[in-house]
């Protein structure tokens, strides 16, 4: 059990922590709970989690900021549980790192479900225990969430960020669709996905020092979806 995947649950109702600790743990997950952000980040100085449930309505800090700075700063998957259900609510979150927002009332194996396919990691050649590819001179570790230029400079990505750089290498100079996306990276199709792909592509433009104006490296198909023009190697 102690090689568990371990679930980290920040929601200030305790009836919602213990019924998302009960469903997760009787899945096999192990879980941690909090109430209060301030909490939840000195713990993240002890513990590394595997996915974070965040509540947005927290009564000491800006859910929306956290999943941010979270975002920004570890390769954790977010996932924003709320009961914020317009469409504006769900694009700001994910457009903010998260990697997938479910409303409230929720039922609990479908959060089951959405762990599951969130923590689903493709298995190369690379040897145990490493996730590490390369590509146009860049190095991506999957592992430790980062990206090494051919200059040798290491940027942080986001778990969100890397699912979907995951996806590109592992289907170089393939026309990727939208409907593709979504059926690999999971989500509910609708304006809150595709935003959500829009910057998350975004910004792994940034991050891998493309022109906006004429990528070399992620190209837009438009009306299409997207094709990632480097080789592995």
């Amino acid at each position: 059990m102690t090689d568990a995947p371990l679930i980290a649950i920040l929601d200030d109702e305790p009836e919602i922590r213990r019924l998302l600790s009960s469903a997760l743990e009787e899945a096999g997950f192990r879980t941690v709970g909090f109430s209060r952000a301030t909490e939840f980040e000195a713990a993240l100085r002890r513990i590394q989690p595997d996915a974070c449930l965040i509540d947005l309505g927290l009564p000491d800090r800006d859910g929306l900021a956290l999943v941010h700075r979270l975002a920004s700063e570890s390769g954790t998957a977010i996932i924003i549980i709320s009961g914020r259900a317009q469409v504006q609510d769900r694009v700001t979150g994910l457009e903010l790192g998260a990697d997938d927002y479910i409303i409230k009332p929720f039922e609990p194996a479908e959060v089951v479900a959405r762990i599951r396919a969130r923590l689903r990691k493709p298995q190369r050649e690379s040897g145990p225990g490493r996730q590490q590819l390369r590509f146009a001179g860049w190095s991506a570790d999957f592992d430790r969430y980062t990206l090494t230029s051919p200059e040798g400079a290491e940027t942080p990505i986001s778990h969100a960020e890397a699912e979907v750089l995951r996806l590109f290498l592992d289907n170089p100079r393939r026309l990727i669709s939208r409907a593709q996306m979504l059926e690999a990276l999971g989500g509910t199709a609708g304006e809150s996905f595709d935003r959500a792909m829009d910057v998350r592509i975004s910004r792994l433009r940034t991050k891998l020092g493309e022109d906006p104006k004429n990528p070399r490296l992620i190209k837009t198909i438009y009306g299409a979806g997207y094709i990632f023009l480097a080789e592995l190697g």
